[in-house]
């Protein structure tokens, strides 16, 4: 249908994530920025019993609505049921701008995500979660303010489940942690 006017709707380079704008984070990643990240660790999980490709696609669409809706946080009060109608809505007016197959094809990944209907899903889902609190361990390392964004860690308690996931946000905790500690000791010399 539309391909250019389908790219140009897709303002996901221009989109900040809301949460890091709410704690004034001074260069906040866009949702383009999150998706990639997100594409990047699906491709390079070592489960052989996740269909990949399946997982990067997921990465892709699944915070595609938000060019639209934009990036709505916890913090914005907004229902669950509002947003995913919002989103839902979003959706179905971007997916319209592509071909009936492509569009289909990309309603149904964000669907699948959303209803969190496969193995995949799951896993992608909880890459997201973990994707947000790497990014938050690079912004307390930028602002050389350990422990800063400790609310977003808290927001993921009990979310991982996946060995490899669990691996990833174990090792990344226990570098927080390290550097929260010799943030403490240099403080209190």
């Amino acid at each position: 249908r539309n391909l250019l006017q389908f790219l140009r709707a897709g303002q996901f380079k221009r989109v900040p994530r809301t949460g890091w704008v709410y704690r004034n984070v001074e260069r906040p990643e866009s949702v383009s920025d999150h998706m990639y990240r997100m594409a990047v660790m699906a491709l390079v999980t070592k489960d052989d019993h996740l269909n990949k490709d399946r997982c990067v696609r997921l990465a892709l669409v699944h915070d595609m609505a938000e060019c639209i809706v934009g990036d709505i946080a916890p913090a914005d009060n907004i229902p669950k049921e509002e947003k995913h109608r919002r989103e839902e809505e979003a959706m179905k007016r971007l997916t319209q701008l592509l071909s009936k197959d492509l569009g289909k094809e990309l309603y149904e990944l964000w669907e699948e995500y959303e209803t969190q209907s496969s193995a995949e899903a799951k896993f992608v889902k909880q890459l997201d979660q973990c994707e947000m609190i790497l990014q938050a361990s690079e912004y307390e390392d930028l602002e050389n303010k350990p422990g800063r964004l400790q609310d977003f860690y808290d927001s993921t308690a009990g979310k991982f489940h996946h060995p490899e996931i669990v691996q990833l946000v174990s090792e990344l905790e226990a570098e927080r942690n390290a550097n929260i500690a010799a943030a403490a000791a240099a403080a209190a010399t």
